[in-house]
């Protein structure tokens, strides 16, 4: 790419509009999980009743569901996916509201509550929906790598927003001020989405409902090498998902840091390192393409890991903590620009709600699974060992990255 057309796609305004709605993206999510978890914890809800509350989030497991349904039916305003967008964001500025001025020591209060957070994660999950349907039909393809990275910057630091800032004012402005400060800001999706462009080409809509279920799945498994794709987006980052799983006991346990170095390194600076990862990656996609940024990112996120093998083989030791947390985070950050990228190359636009939905949802699933067996593993063969095994179990996708070398190029060119 020129280098005109190199500044031309940082400016547009395609990818501008990526801040806000990532950002409104990315801001319920904690009011329906961990903030929602403090503010009961703060009102001496009982322990039993707050881990009921962790149910919330399954609808974000399960959008799948109704993407279909978004995919088919386009809103009488704004447009196929700008419509859904901001009649999402106008439900979700209710709905936290809603969980704002609701009592939740009243014995009714604490319902209401639990049937607006799980209406608010529905909602929420529902805007993420459409808004990754939009990122994917809005970018150019040369424009996805930096866009993505863009928008998952903007649900990161959203989630900061509404996680360790609305604790804070929670706890000294009280938790009804510090919800309803959340729900105003989500005025910045809704003035985002108002000013966001339509797509260049408006993508077909699929003719009815049935099809709108049954050929996402039709179109994507008519694909050469379809099934070896989808190997792919499940172990692509299991090895970053593998490490990442007891980072912070690892820290703690492993090598003796004290919870503030740890607060202040692994998630103060981690947060910003990620961010950083993301931007850079989005910005050196426009030079290495889809291929050759997803090896390279790959390489690195696997290679990060042993980072901390060093670490915990050094013993504790401040400046390798903070180049091994710098080093993880940054090449996550990289890694998860090209993901993204990758996986709205692969949707067709006539499904890419329903297809994306479905595709994120798979590469979730090594997230979850990694999670159990990791904790014995440590038990059985010690820190070193571990870390080195999620170096090994990264290289597998990488591998297969590389013999869906021709595949994956053809498919970015041809998105």
């Amino acid at each position: 790419m020129k280098n005109s057309e190199f500044m031309k796609a940082f400016a547009n305004k395609r990818i501008g509009v990526m801040l806000p709605l990532g950002f409104a993206s990315g801001l319920p999510l904690a009011l329906t999980s961990g903030t929602l978890q403090m503010r009961l914890s703060g009102e001496d809800i009982a322990i039993s009743t707050i881990g009921i509350f962790s149910l919330v989030g399954l609808p974000y497991t399960v959008k799948f569901l109704w993407a279909p349904f978004m995919d088919r039916f386009v809103p009488p305003w704004l447009g196929r996916r700008r419509g859904w967008i901001i009649l999402t964001q106008v439900l979700l500025l209710l709905g936290i509201v809603i969980l704002a001025i609701t009592n939740p020591r009243d014995p009714l209060g604490i319902w209401i509550l639990g049937i607006f957070a799980l209406a608010v994660a529905s909602t929420s999950a529902s805007q993420d929906v459409a808004f990754d349907a939009y990122r994917a039909d809005v970018l150019h393809s040369c424009e996805r790598g930096f866009g993505a990275g863009v928008s998952v910057t903007a649900y990161r630091m959203a989630m900061l927003t509404s996680g360790a800032i609305a604790v804070i004012l929670g706890d000294h402005l009280g938790y009804r001020t510090s919800y309803l400060i959340m729900a105003s800001l989500m005025l910045i999706g809704l003035a985002g989405t108002l000013i966001s462009p339509e797509p260049s080409e408006a993508p077909p809509i699929p003719h009815t409902l049935t099809e709108a279920y049954g050929g996402p799945m039709r179109e994507f498994l008519g694909r050469s090498s379809a099934v070896w794709l989808l190997v792919l987006i499940i172990l692509y980052k299991i090895g970053d998902a593998f490490a990442g799983t007891l980072t912070g006991v690892f820290l703690d346990q492993g090598v003796g840091f004290s919870h503030t170095e740890i607060g202040a390194v692994n998630k103060g600076m981690g947060l910003g390192a990620v961010i950083l990862g993301g931007l850079v990656g989005g910005a050196l996609m426009f030079r290495l393409g889809m291929f050759w940024s997803l090896m390279l990112f790959g390489c690195l996120q696997a290679v990060s890991n042993l980072s901390f093998m060093v670490l915990a083989w050094a013993g504790k030791s401040y400046p390798l903590m903070v180049t091994a947390v710098a080093f993880e985070n940054i090449s996550g950050g990289m890694g998860t620009a090209a993901f993204v990228a990758f996986l709205m190359s692969l949707c067709d636009h006539r499904y890419t709600a329903t297809q994306y939905a479905l595709l994120s949802a798979l590469a979730a699933i090594g997230r979850v699974f990694v999670g159990p067996p990791s904790g014995y593993l440590v038990e059985a063969v010690g820190w070193v060992p571990f870390f080195f095994l999620t170096f090994l179990v990264a290289v597998p996708g990488l591998w297969l990255l590389w013999r869906l070398r021709r595949h994956i190029e053809g498919e970015a060119q041809a998105a």
